[in-house]
């Protein structure tokens, strides 16, 4: 399982993800068709998620109508940005087509 935080023209989301990258060509087809065609992700280790997160992480995991593949934990940018230092991000992916 893989974390993300990634900043759209719409503004950041926070994915789970069972791929083995943000920028895997399936997850990017899967965010294209969500109207998410061009982004800034950075990965965060799963761990602090779930500290951070704490049973809200857990109740979007049993989620039985969302798909392993793809699960947005957070879609409010401004708590995103609340919760996590800039110092806790990765290395940034680019995706532009």
């Amino acid at each position: 399982m893989k974390a993300g935080i990634y900043i759209t023209g719409s503004g950041p989301i926070l994915v789970l993800t069972s791929y083995d990258s943000l920028a895997n060509s399936n997850l990017v087809e899967k965010l294209r068709s969500k109207g998410i065609k061009k982004f800034i992700s950075y990965e965060i280790p799963v761990e602090l998620v779930k500290e951070k997160y704490g049973s809200h992480y857990d109740v979007t995991m049993s989620d039985l109508k969302q798909g392993d593949d793809l699960r947005v934990l957070d879609y409010d940018g401004h708590h995103i940005f609340l919760e996590f230092s800039l110092k806790e991000l990765g290395q940034a992916v680019i995706y532009e087509p």
